[in-house]
């Protein structure tokens, strides 16, 4: 009597019959031997599965290997239980927090109890890990009962594991075995450790548990894998890039923004040519906006608690906001500004409003508050008070569309502007499982998300679509950019909202003389300015484009014999527009020359007997040398063709 048989349809919509209990690995052997020795795990029914997981009913499988997003986050998932298990072994009585696969690579919070560990001895781990990892034990799978699992950790003393296991439930808890390690975890995981050929540990750091300042610090582990040794060089080469990029680092350097523990952690002061390089994308984007219909507003830093209440932010977010602020008037409370919509939502109540003035378009540069965790704070990228480049779109339904792809035009015009030329187009939807994060009908979330998706469609975007991502009052499109070293962030963000115009009671006379609900477009191209400017730093490694560099020109003075003509020059220079310094110091030229090119300043005015004489200037262009001699106009006329490029020129579309 033959096997019972189940259909296994693969990505190119083929459908093959296989016996019942197959599995990913053995469909990659019938496929080809290539394929098999490259397979990582299985997404079934576009679950994650172990590839050597039997598969029992008819499902949708595709395949991961190294080139997939699945096949990485199996790949540094079981890297994370090997480098668990190289703990175990050299460190007896450790135990085990979490250890989930990150965007690049892996970790895992380890109770040392009394034992000291720091970055010294990484080095030990990764050879054990190195030495387990050649043994190319298999990872292996067990469905549990809960009170075996209880009884495991509760023998091992391991009360980590045993809360987790707490928030489970029979039926649901699985265990992972390779070599003499045992991990509570849903999986999935590699065929065996011998895929792991490549072992960098990163660095140490300390964790709460859970996240709760209030619980146990544990030492939290970085490392990284991969299935060669070339990548992991190519990556550990990328790292020391990354490195010399840092935002904080080149931030410092440049004169560009400081912290202060007395002004508090996570508020970021601007410097003066920080706050230039801030003033010129706001101009920059103001420019565009006025261009593209959008009218201007303010609003203040704070706001009465129950304006939150009712957009719905204080449920949702008000215990990880700053409480509220107290005044002497009793029963009054405000709370600093978490975001901006709520204000725009009452500019727009402030008259009564008709169908013809739709849609109404209100931009503003809005500082707002949000308290973030001591531990995840970092640089400008992550803060407590950031400026937006906030926009909101009140339009009628049969306006939404467009003005979305209106919205789209913007957002890539700032991309090209400033070089961000590797992008994807995120479709950010809900998560069908938990339903209760979102607020509003699904009749509206329903038709927000198919008007992000046709827009998109139409604007010709290669987008990718994710589970879960939404904001919890509508869907959204998110921006990926990937920067010069590979790192992806996520930029501006479009949001179709038809639940604050609800919430707020928004409303417009229609043609039929009738009252309507808008709907609501949430934008942002930049995001917030703080981050946008750590990404555009780290991205440029400092070197601006000389429309947005802080100083655009350094006049250097050979000697102080032509102090005056540097003087001279400098002044006409300024006067045309152009920003920068003077540096008639008593130094030699070279040192002169060797500063600015350190400051990354993109033009060096260079000024000595000869340029006197003429009436002219030596011109040096940042990591290009010389440029030869100009006039001051000719050079003046130079310089403005550069910078008008992309900026400001009425005739690109945006």
């Amino acid at each position: 009597m033959s096997e019972e048989k189940i259909k296994i349809t693969l990505p190119d919509g083929s459908i093959k019959d296989y016996e019942k209990g197959v599995t990913g690995l053995d469909i990659a052997r019938d496929i080809s031997d290539g394929l098999a020795r490259n397979v990582l795990a299985a997404k079934v029914n576009n679950e994650l599965w172990d590839a050597t997981r039997p598969i029992n009913t008819d499902a949708e499988i595709h395949l991961q290997t190294w080139n997939d997003d699945g096949g990485k986050y199996t790949f540094w998932h079981s890297s994370a239980h090997l480098m668990a298990e190289a703990l175990e072994s050299l460190y007896p009585g450790i135990k085990l927090g979490i250890g989930p696969p990150v965007e690049n690579g892996f970790y895992y919070d380890v109770d040392f109890g009394e034992m000291e560990f720091s970055s010294d001895q990484l080095e030990q781990v990764e050879q054990k890990m190195q030495e387990l990892a050649r043994q190319k034990n298999e990872y292996i799978r067990e469905e549990i009962d809960k009170s075996a699992a209880v009884g495991y950790f509760r023998e091992k003393g391991d009360e980590y594991k045993l809360e987790l296991l707490e928030e489970l439930q029979d039926g649901e808890i699985t265990f992972y075995k390779q070599g003499n390690f045992t991990d509570l975890c849903k999986g999935p995981h590699l065929p065996d450790t011998g895929f792991i050929k490549a072992i960098k540990l990163l660095n140490v750091a300390g964790a709460y548990w859970r996240g709760d300042e209030k619980r146990n610090q544990l030492t939290r582990i970085y490392g990284i894998t991969f299935p060669k040794q070339k990548e992991l060089k190519e990556y550990l080469e990328r790292l020391e890039e990354a490195k010399k990029r840092d935002h904080r680092k080149l931030g410092k350097e440049l004169g560009l923004f400081a912290f202060s523990e007395k002004v508090g952690m996570g508020l970021p002061l601007w410097l003066p040519k920080g706050a230039v390089l801030r003033e010129r994308l706001i101009n920059f984007m103001k420019d565009a906006q006025v261009r593209a219909g959008y009218d201007p507003v303010v609003t203040p830093h704070i706001g009465g608690k129950e304006l939150y209440i009712t957009s719905g932010h204080y449920g949702k977010f008000g215990s990880d906001s700053f409480q509220p602020i107290l005044t002497p008037h009793e029963g009054e409370e405000f709370m600093l500004k978490p975001m901006n919509c709520p204000h725009h939502c009452e500019i727009y109540k402030v008259k009564p409003r008709s169908y013809k003035e739709l849609p109404i378009r209100f931009a503003e540069f809005g500082t707002v508050y949000r308290y973030e965790q001591h531990g995840e704070l970092h640089g400008l990228t992550r803060v407590r008070a950031f400026t937006q480049d906030d926009a909101h779109i009140f339009c009628r339904p049969d306006q939404v569309k467009d003005e979305f792809k209106n919205v789209i035009d913007l957002v890539l015009y700032v991309f090209k502007s400033l070089g961000f030329n590797d992008y994807t187009a995120q479709i950010s939807l809900r998560d069908p499982d938990d339903m209760e994060k979102y607020m509003g009908e699904d009749e509206h979330w329903d038709r927000a998300e198919k008007e992000i998706q046709e827009a998109a469609d139409e604007k010709g975007l290669a987008t990718v679509t994710v589970i879960g991502e939404a904001a919890f009052y509508g869907p959204k499109l998110d921006f990926m950019v990937r920067d010069a070293i590979g790192r992806t962030w996520q930029l501006g963000t479009i949001q179709v909202d038809y639940n604050l115009p609800e919430r707020f009671d928004l409303e417009y006379v229609g043609a039929d003389n009738k009252r309507h609900r808008p709907v609501m477009i949430h934008r942002a191209p930049f995001g917030s300015l703080e981050r946008f400017i750590a990404l555009l730093i780290e991205h440029c490694a400092g070197n601006f484009p000389l429309w947005l560099a802080p100083d655009q020109i350094a006049v250097l003075a050979i000697s102080e014999k032509f102090g005056d003509y540097a003087h001279e020059v400098y002044e006409n220079l300024k006067a045309a527009g152009i920003s920068g310094i003077i540096d008639d110091r008593d130094e030699k030229i070279g040192r002169k020359i060797r500063d600015a090119e350190l400051q990354k300043i993109p033009f060096m005015i260079i000024v000595g007997e000869k340029e006197e004489n003429n009436r002219q200037v030596s011109v040096r262009r940042h990591r290009e040398g010389d440029k030869g001699s100009y006039t001051l106009e000719d050079f003046i006329t130079m310089f403005r063709k550069e910078t008008s490029t992309f900026l400001f020129n009425p005739k690109l579309s945006i």
